[in-house]
Protein backbone atom coordinates (compact mmCIF):
# COMPACT_ATOMS: atom_id res chain seq x y z
CA UNK A 1 0.00 0.00 0.00
CA UNK A 2 2.87 2.37 0.72
CA UNK A 3 4.40 1.62 -2.68
CA UNK A 4 1.10 2.38 -4.40
CA UNK A 5 0.82 5.63 -2.44
CA UNK A 6 4.34 6.75 -3.35
CA UNK A 7 3.74 5.92 -7.00
CA UNK A 8 0.50 7.90 -7.00
CA UNK A 9 1.91 11.08 -5.45
CA UNK A 10 4.87 11.02 -7.81
CA UNK A 11 2.53 11.62 -10.75
CA UNK A 12 2.29 15.09 -12.26
CA UNK A 13 -1.38 15.13 -11.30
CA UNK A 14 -1.73 12.89 -8.24
CA UNK A 15 -5.17 11.29 -7.89
CA UNK A 16 -7.27 11.74 -4.81
CA UNK A 17 -6.85 8.76 -2.50
CA UNK A 18 -9.39 7.90 0.15
CA UNK A 19 -8.19 5.59 2.92
CA UNK A 20 -10.93 3.74 4.78
CA UNK A 21 -9.54 2.55 8.15
CA UNK A 22 -10.08 -1.16 8.69
CA UNK A 23 -11.33 -1.83 5.18
CA UNK A 24 -8.61 -4.45 4.67
CA UNK A 25 -8.55 -5.77 8.23
CA UNK A 26 -10.20 -9.10 7.46
CA UNK A 27 -11.32 -11.57 10.15
CA UNK A 28 -8.23 -13.33 11.43
CA UNK A 29 -5.89 -10.44 10.70
CA UNK A 30 -4.79 -10.26 14.34
CA UNK A 31 -3.46 -13.78 14.02
CA UNK A 32 -0.67 -12.27 11.93
CA UNK A 33 0.29 -10.16 14.93
CA UNK A 34 0.42 -13.28 17.09
CA UNK A 35 2.74 -14.97 14.59
CA UNK A 36 5.05 -11.93 14.62
CA UNK A 37 5.04 -11.80 18.43
CA UNK A 38 5.91 -15.50 18.58
CA UNK A 39 8.78 -14.99 16.15
CA UNK A 40 10.20 -12.21 18.31
CA UNK A 41 9.78 -14.16 21.54
CA UNK A 42 11.60 -17.11 20.02
CA UNK A 43 14.49 -14.84 19.06
CA UNK A 44 14.73 -12.58 22.11
CA UNK A 45 13.21 -14.32 25.18
CA UNK A 46 15.58 -16.78 26.93
CA UNK A 47 12.68 -18.91 28.22
CA UNK A 48 10.85 -19.12 24.90
CA UNK A 49 14.11 -19.73 23.06
CA UNK A 50 14.92 -22.91 25.01
CA UNK A 51 11.51 -24.60 24.65
CA UNK A 52 10.97 -27.77 22.63
CA UNK A 53 7.91 -29.73 21.51
CA UNK A 54 8.46 -32.03 24.49
CA UNK A 55 8.87 -29.28 27.07
CA UNK A 56 5.65 -27.60 25.93
CA UNK A 57 3.49 -30.72 26.32
CA UNK A 58 2.45 -29.99 29.94
CA UNK A 59 1.36 -26.49 28.97
CA UNK A 60 -0.65 -27.76 26.00
CA UNK A 61 -2.53 -30.22 28.20
CA UNK A 62 -3.00 -27.66 30.98
CA UNK A 63 -4.37 -24.99 28.64
CA UNK A 64 -6.79 -27.45 27.04
CA UNK A 65 -8.15 -28.39 30.47
CA UNK A 66 -8.44 -24.74 31.47
CA UNK A 67 -10.62 -24.15 28.38
CA UNK A 68 -12.70 -27.15 29.43
CA UNK A 69 -13.02 -25.83 32.98
CA UNK A 70 -14.16 -22.43 31.71
CA UNK A 71 -16.82 -23.96 29.48
CA UNK A 72 -18.11 -26.20 32.26
CA UNK A 73 -18.28 -23.14 34.48
CA UNK A 74 -20.42 -21.32 31.93
CA UNK A 75 -17.90 -18.47 31.62
CA UNK A 76 -18.48 -17.90 27.92
CA UNK A 77 -17.31 -14.26 27.83
CA UNK A 78 -13.86 -12.83 28.57
CA UNK A 79 -12.70 -15.85 30.61
CA UNK A 80 -13.28 -18.23 27.68
CA UNK A 81 -11.72 -15.76 25.25
CA UNK A 82 -8.59 -15.57 27.41
CA UNK A 83 -8.27 -19.34 27.80
CA UNK A 84 -8.75 -19.91 24.07
CA UNK A 85 -5.98 -17.39 23.46
CA UNK A 86 -3.67 -19.33 25.77
CA UNK A 87 -4.50 -22.53 23.89
CA UNK A 88 -3.99 -20.83 20.53
CA UNK A 89 -0.55 -19.73 21.67
CA UNK A 90 0.42 -23.37 22.10
CA UNK A 91 -0.52 -24.12 18.48
CA UNK A 92 1.44 -21.13 17.20
CA UNK A 93 4.40 -22.02 19.43
CA UNK A 94 4.61 -25.59 18.15
CA UNK A 95 4.30 -24.38 14.55
CA UNK A 96 7.12 -21.89 15.18
CA UNK A 97 9.38 -24.67 16.47
CA UNK A 98 8.59 -26.79 13.41
CA UNK A 99 9.32 -23.83 11.14
CA UNK A 100 12.92 -23.82 12.38
CA UNK A 101 13.37 -27.31 10.94
CA UNK A 102 12.36 -26.27 7.43
CA UNK A 103 15.26 -26.79 5.07
CA UNK A 104 17.17 -29.01 7.49
CA UNK A 105 15.04 -32.17 7.42
CA UNK A 106 11.84 -33.46 5.95
CA UNK A 107 9.43 -32.80 8.80
CA UNK A 108 9.50 -29.00 9.05
CA UNK A 109 6.40 -26.86 8.50
CA UNK A 110 5.02 -23.48 9.48
CA UNK A 111 1.73 -22.04 10.72
CA UNK A 112 0.47 -21.60 7.16
CA UNK A 113 0.99 -25.31 6.54
CA UNK A 114 -1.02 -26.04 9.67
CA UNK A 115 -3.86 -23.80 8.49
CA UNK A 116 -3.69 -25.19 4.97
CA UNK A 117 -3.94 -28.75 6.26
CA UNK A 118 -7.05 -28.14 8.33
CA UNK A 119 -8.69 -26.13 5.54
CA UNK A 120 -8.20 -28.98 3.10
CA UNK A 121 -9.46 -31.50 5.64
CA UNK A 122 -12.60 -29.51 6.45
CA UNK A 123 -13.44 -29.04 2.78
CA UNK A 124 -12.80 -32.71 2.05
CA UNK A 125 -14.90 -33.92 4.99
CA UNK A 126 -17.84 -31.62 4.29
CA UNK A 127 -18.88 -32.55 0.74
CA UNK A 128 -22.46 -31.58 1.64
CA UNK A 129 -21.21 -28.00 2.03
CA UNK A 130 -18.41 -27.69 -0.52
CA UNK A 131 -19.62 -30.25 -3.09
CA UNK A 132 -22.92 -31.68 -4.28
CA UNK A 133 -23.45 -34.43 -1.67
CA UNK A 134 -26.95 -34.33 -0.16
CA UNK A 135 -27.58 -35.14 3.50
CA UNK A 136 -30.79 -35.44 5.48
CA UNK A 137 -29.37 -34.48 8.86
CA UNK A 138 -26.50 -34.66 11.33
CA UNK A 139 -26.53 -38.47 11.25
CA UNK A 140 -25.68 -38.53 7.54
CA UNK A 141 -22.93 -35.99 8.16
CA UNK A 142 -21.37 -38.22 10.84
CA UNK A 143 -21.60 -41.30 8.61
CA UNK A 144 -19.98 -39.49 5.70
CA UNK A 145 -17.27 -38.20 8.02
CA UNK A 146 -16.34 -41.71 9.13
CA UNK A 147 -16.39 -43.03 5.56
CA UNK A 148 -14.09 -40.24 4.41
CA UNK A 149 -11.76 -40.78 7.37
CA UNK A 150 -11.54 -44.50 6.52
CA UNK A 151 -10.61 -43.62 2.93
CA UNK A 152 -7.96 -41.21 4.20
CA UNK A 153 -6.43 -43.88 6.41
CA UNK A 154 -6.39 -46.34 3.51
CA UNK A 155 -4.67 -43.76 1.29
CA UNK A 156 -1.96 -43.36 3.95
CA UNK A 157 -1.51 -47.13 4.17
CA UNK A 158 -2.79 -47.20 7.75
CA UNK A 159 -4.69 -50.09 9.26
CA UNK A 160 -8.36 -50.29 8.42
CA UNK A 161 -9.31 -50.85 12.07
CA UNK A 162 -12.21 -48.78 13.33
CA UNK A 163 -10.01 -47.93 16.31
CA UNK A 164 -7.20 -46.42 14.25
CA UNK A 165 -6.35 -42.93 15.36
CA UNK A 166 -7.78 -43.25 18.86
CA UNK A 167 -5.22 -41.50 21.12
CA UNK A 168 -4.38 -44.05 23.79
CA UNK A 169 -2.77 -41.40 25.99
CA UNK A 170 -6.02 -39.58 26.74
CA UNK A 171 -7.72 -39.85 30.16
CA UNK A 172 -8.87 -43.42 30.74
CA UNK A 173 -12.60 -42.72 31.04
CA UNK A 174 -12.61 -40.80 27.77
CA UNK A 175 -10.44 -43.47 26.16
CA UNK A 176 -12.81 -46.28 27.12
CA UNK A 177 -15.81 -44.29 25.93
CA UNK A 178 -14.22 -43.50 22.57
CA UNK A 179 -13.15 -47.10 22.00
CA UNK A 180 -16.68 -48.30 22.77
CA UNK A 181 -18.23 -45.71 20.43
CA UNK A 182 -15.90 -46.56 17.58
CA UNK A 183 -16.32 -50.30 18.03
CA UNK A 184 -20.09 -49.94 18.29
CA UNK A 185 -20.28 -48.01 15.02
CA UNK A 186 -18.20 -50.74 13.38
CA UNK A 187 -20.67 -53.39 14.58
CA UNK A 188 -18.38 -55.06 17.12
CA UNK A 189 -20.34 -57.44 19.39
CA UNK A 190 -20.96 -56.20 22.91
CA UNK A 191 -19.59 -59.49 24.25
CA UNK A 192 -16.05 -58.31 23.46
CA UNK A 193 -16.29 -55.95 26.42
CA UNK A 194 -18.05 -58.42 28.69
CA UNK A 195 -15.31 -60.84 29.65
CA UNK A 196 -12.28 -58.65 30.26
CA UNK A 197 -9.78 -59.92 32.81
CA UNK A 198 -11.21 -59.50 36.33
CA UNK A 199 -9.87 -56.28 37.77
CA UNK A 200 -10.91 -52.88 39.01
CA UNK A 201 -10.20 -51.64 35.50
CA UNK A 202 -12.62 -54.14 33.99
CA UNK A 203 -15.33 -53.00 36.41
CA UNK A 204 -14.70 -49.38 35.50
CA UNK A 205 -14.81 -50.28 31.80
CA UNK A 206 -18.15 -52.02 32.30
CA UNK A 207 -19.48 -48.96 34.10
CA UNK A 208 -18.42 -46.75 31.20
CA UNK A 209 -20.29 -49.04 28.82
CA UNK A 210 -23.36 -49.03 31.07
CA UNK A 211 -23.31 -45.23 31.23
CA UNK A 212 -23.02 -44.92 27.46
CA UNK A 213 -25.85 -47.40 26.94
CA UNK A 214 -27.99 -45.07 29.04
CA UNK A 215 -27.25 -42.26 26.58
CA UNK A 216 -24.91 -40.41 28.92
CA UNK A 217 -21.33 -39.19 28.59
CA UNK A 218 -19.30 -41.03 31.26
CA UNK A 219 -16.58 -38.39 31.34
CA UNK A 220 -19.12 -35.63 31.88
CA UNK A 221 -20.98 -37.66 34.49
CA UNK A 222 -17.85 -38.37 36.51
CA UNK A 223 -16.71 -34.77 36.18
CA UNK A 224 -20.09 -33.56 37.45
CA UNK A 225 -19.85 -35.91 40.44
CA UNK A 226 -16.33 -34.67 41.14
CA UNK A 227 -17.53 -31.06 41.02
CA UNK A 228 -20.31 -31.84 43.48
CA UNK A 229 -17.85 -33.58 45.79
CA UNK A 230 -15.52 -30.58 45.63
CA UNK A 231 -18.42 -28.27 46.48
CA UNK A 232 -19.35 -30.38 49.48
CA UNK A 233 -15.78 -30.51 50.78
CA UNK A 234 -15.41 -26.75 50.45
CA UNK A 235 -18.76 -26.29 52.21
CA UNK A 236 -17.62 -28.62 54.98
CA UNK A 237 -14.36 -26.73 55.34
CA UNK A 238 -16.22 -23.44 55.57
CA UNK A 239 -18.47 -24.80 58.30
CA UNK A 240 -15.69 -26.17 60.50
CA UNK A 241 -14.97 -24.16 63.63
CA UNK A 242 -11.57 -22.53 63.64
CA UNK A 243 -9.01 -24.55 65.55
CA UNK A 244 -6.09 -23.02 67.40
Amino acid sequence: MRAVGHAAISLDEPPEIEVVPGSYDLPGARLLDLVQIMDRLRRECPWDRKQTHESLVPYLVEEAYEVLETIHGGDYGPPLREELGDLLLQVVFHARLAQERMGTDGDGFDIDDVADGIVEKLVRRHPHVFADVAVSGAGDVADNWETIKAAERAAKGETASALSGVPMGQPAISLAAQLLRRAGRAGAPASLAGDLAPSAGARLFALVRETQDAGLDPEAELRAAAREYRRRVEEWEGARPDTP
